[in-house]
């Protein structure tokens, strides 16, 4: 059904943009029902929600005129918990609105105030902005909130997360009492009831999504990789799909940092996005990406929620996300309008079980299957590379005739080609060789994990750091797992001595151990690890009797003598 119901220039202008049929959040609140009401809409990421309340409070603040009459004190107030979101919602709602001259402004962290005022002094229709800036603006008396009809917050949930319940109060606080109130959230948690409940009217409660169902537009694949692959493996995944736009989510800025340097140097247009930088240099770095100078965007999390950027096929989870919400709203920002997008996942050996607990709490089905590998890009390369090098050649123009003739004049026509397909290739990152050792992949069943049969066959490794170093099995069986790639019942016994630590690891993953485990590691390079030898116990240290100027016992929990170095420069990475 097209949008019959919505005002006249607007359903002109979602016309102009090539919009036929309503998405079922924006159906909702077109309804007659829901004409006139407060709303508390929950809603997928990418469903079309801006356009929604931008559609849902034209009858109240337009009605039933063809345009705006001039601007000046706002009629409409949308507040959205990031300045990026803000910035993208002002964009949305100015094309929206712009056949019936509305006037949207913007006030948000990070832009100058001064321009700020000056726009509000100068009349507006609409203000967008975020809690705090919004705050700032009314507290100093630069907004005036008199005329408001109609108030929209649009994440609402992540605004609590994000600490703003004041500032959300203080700004409803100061709106007349007959606005209404939508309320729109991907999720309805408590605070957010609460809320509701004391700010809104006997609200029209729409909910579009479940809370245990799926984006529906997105294809999940788990890739299961060697954790010391994982740059690598985000280079070959990359290659592989080949996405027109490609966002990749990293823990911490510093992890950003660095996975942005790597892909910068291996020829990618990349752009990296934290919370560390200013914001000019994140309007930069999207519009990098919005006209196409670059492909991947490196980002924390900063960058999940809110952010809608054109032709984003595929959003990869270089570090797993912290919770199942966290991987909803990562993976959101594909899979948007209709289109269809992927979101890969990497997961470490050793992590397996945790991301299948994420995906079975968020209802996800993901296909499971090892990174491509240098070889099956290579051959995917040569099939994409005849395919566009036919595209080239189809209906020439008379000035690339003359020009082809006159190099076939000087080279024979296997050459030319030959260096065709050479100047293509040059375009393309080499891909990377992998770890050779590699694990099978099952795909989950639902059953209960069955443990591979025990052979009680073990073999022996020493690792260079014991009881003088601080050594303790809270720290060492995390670091054998993650060093090692293997899991904790892959691990026997421990033996603990003084300047050594030897320990057990189960025979059929033993020699996987010994490749991973024996490479030198970034993270705690200072520690070796190398193979004792198959069967028996470990020899065994005496224990050395200790003075009583040396206390038996340093930190506590550590084992060791006070001022003993840490075991390693940094601990073993979570999950």
């Amino acid at each position: 059904m097209p949008y019959t119901n919505a005002h006249p220039a607007l359903a002109r202008a979602i016309a102009e943009r090539g919009y036929a049929e309503p998405t079922p959040v924006q159906a909702n609140v077109l309804a007659e029902g829901a004409s006139g009401r407060d709303l508390l809409v929950s809603a997928q990421t990418g469903s079309g929600k801006t356009v929604a309340y931008g559609l849902a409070m034209a009858p109240t603040i337009v009605g039933t005129a063809e345009k705006f009459e001039r601007a000046s004190s706002p009629l409409a107030l949308v507040i959205a918990p990031t300045r990026e979101l803000a910035l993208q919602v002002q964009r949305e709602l100015q094309w929206l609105y712009a056949a019936a001259g509305g006037k949207v402004v913007s006030c948000v962290g990070g832009m100058d105030p001064r321009e700020e005022r000056r726009m509000l002094a100068g009349g507006a229709h609409i203000v967008v902005g975020t809690p705090g800036r919004l705050g700032d603006h009314l507290e100093r008396g630069q907004i005036d909130m008199s005329s408001i009809r109609a108030v929209v917050l649009d994440e609402a949930d992540e605004m609590l997360d994000l600490g703003f319940r004041d500032e959300l109060e203080l700004l409803l606080d100061s709106t007349p009492k007959t606005r209404r109130t939508l309320l729109f959230s991907a999720t309805i948690p408590p605070g957010i009831a609460t809320l509701a409940k004391k700010y809104q009217r006997d609200a029209l409660r729409i909910e579009t999504n479940s809370a245990d169902e799926a984006h529906g537009d997105i294809d999940y694949r788990a890739v299961v990789i060697a954790p010391h692959d994982r740059e690598r493996v985000v280079v070959n995944l990359l290659r592989y799909l080949d996405p027109r736009g490609a966002l990749v989510f990293c823990r911490t800025r510093e992890a950003v940092s660095h996975l942005h340097a790597h892909l910068q140097e291996r020829g990618f247009g990349v752009v990296a996005l934290s919370g560390e930088l200013g914001q000019a240099d994140r309007t930069r770095a999207l519009q990098s990406l919005r006209d196409g100078r670059a492909r991947v965007c490196v980002a924390t999390d900063v960058a999940a929620r809110g952010l809608d950027i054109p032709d984003l096929g595929l959003v990869l989870h270089a570090d797993l996300p912290d919770s199942t919400a966290s991987l909803q709203h990562r993976s959101g920002r594909t899979g948007r309008a209709g289109r269809r997008g992927t979101c890969a996942i990497l997961v470490p050996y050793h992590s397996r079980r945790r991301v299948e607990r994420l995906l079975a709490s968020g209802n996800i089905k993901a296909q499971w299957s090892p990174p491509p590998t240098a070889d099956e890009i290579r051959a995917l390369d040569q099939k994409r590379l005849v395919e566009e090098l036919i595209a080239l050649t189809a209906e020439p123009a008379v000035d690339d005739l003359n020009a082809a003739r006159e190099l076939l004049a000087q080279r024979t026509p296997e050459q030319l080609a030959a260096g065709l397909v050479k100047l293509q290739r040059a375009q393309r990152p080499e891909p990377e060789e992998l770890t050779s050792d590699t694990w099978p992949v099952r795909q989950p069943t639902g059953e209960p994990v069955r443990e591979r049969p025990r052979t009680g066959l073990t073999v022996w490794f020493r690792m260079s750091v014991g009881r003088f170093g601080n050594a303790d099995p809270r720290w060492i069986v995390p670091f054998i797992c993650r060093r090692g790639h293997v899991t904790k019942a892959d691990i026997g016994k421990i033996a603990i001595l003084d300047r050594e630590t030897r320990f057990e690891i189960d025979e059929q993953v033993a020699e996987r151990f010994a490749a991973a485990a024996t490479r030198p590691d970034q993270l705690d390079s200072d520690i070796e690890v190398e193979l004792v030898g198959p069967d028996g116990a470990p020899p065994v240290e005496p224990r050395r009797r200790e003075s009583r100027a040396a206390p038996r016992s340093g930190p506590r929990g550590a084992g060791g003598p006070p001022g003993a170095r840490p075991p390693f420069r940094g601990r073993p990475e979570r999950g």
